[in-house]
């Protein structure tokens, strides 16, 4: 499950390559449509954004192989995840019903959309009896490897196949609109620029179990 379409690429791409040639049967489910990424840019596609991401997203998963996965959008308001945080666990709840594992973005991202999945995520998998990871995003972005706040005793380090990292890279070029920019006034800048999509790039995730 995503905030935001891309989230699940970002974080567990790799691993969903892997799962799909597995033959395992997925689920994403996609929070928001992301169509608030760029609140202050005045292009046309900025007002169209939620298709585009929606079409986005598809590429993707169709890049990792997983283009038979089943998707649902649940619609919360981009931004404003954590004040539909408690509808938001019943939807998971009950999508939760036949998962033995849900994976959901890291609850102390320093993102409020991404934290409100997170515990939204958290409270379904303790009400179903399924197990959730996390998979941290803008973590890379403001801790360092030595940081305390992070829960390392729960770390786990994935490590992807030559294939699952080649779908995944050309999975992650799929979100045009997050990773270039929507135009070139003021609001327009990219939201992933190369030294952000780095962290996801390369041969392994990480994930908190």
């Amino acid at each position: 499950m995503a905030a935001h379409p891309d989230d699940e690429v970002l974080g567990f791409g790799g691993t969903t390559a892997l799962l799909a040639a597995s033959g395992v049967r997925l689920r994403v489910v996609s929070i928001t449509a992301g169509e608030a990424s760029h609140p202050h840019s005045h292009t046309p596609v900025a007002r169209h954004l939620a298709a585009v991401r929606d079409r986005e997203l598809h590429q993707a998963l169709g890049r990792l192989g997983a283009a038979s996965a089943q998707r649902v959008a649940l619609a919360v308001p981009d931004g404003k995840v954590a004040r539909h945080e408690r509808e938001l666990a019943g939807h998971l709840t009950a999508l939760l019903r036949d998962c033995d594992l849900c994976v959901a973005p890291y609850r102390r991202d320093l993102h409020p959309d991404h934290e409100a999945a997170g515990r939204a995520a958290l409270a379904a998998g303790a009400a179903r009896g399924v197990p959730v990871w996390e998979y941290p995003i803008w973590t890379w972005h403001w801790a360092s490897p030595d940081d305390g706040r992070l829960p390392w005793h729960r770390a786990a380090r994935i490590a992807l196949t030559p294939a699952a990292h080649t779908r995944k890279r050309a999975a992650l070029e799929s979100f045009h609109s997050q990773i270039e920019p929507l135009g070139s006034g003021p609001g327009d800048e990219a939201i992933l620029p190369p030294a952000e999509l780095a962290h996801f790039r390369r041969d392994f995730e990480v994930i908190w179990r």
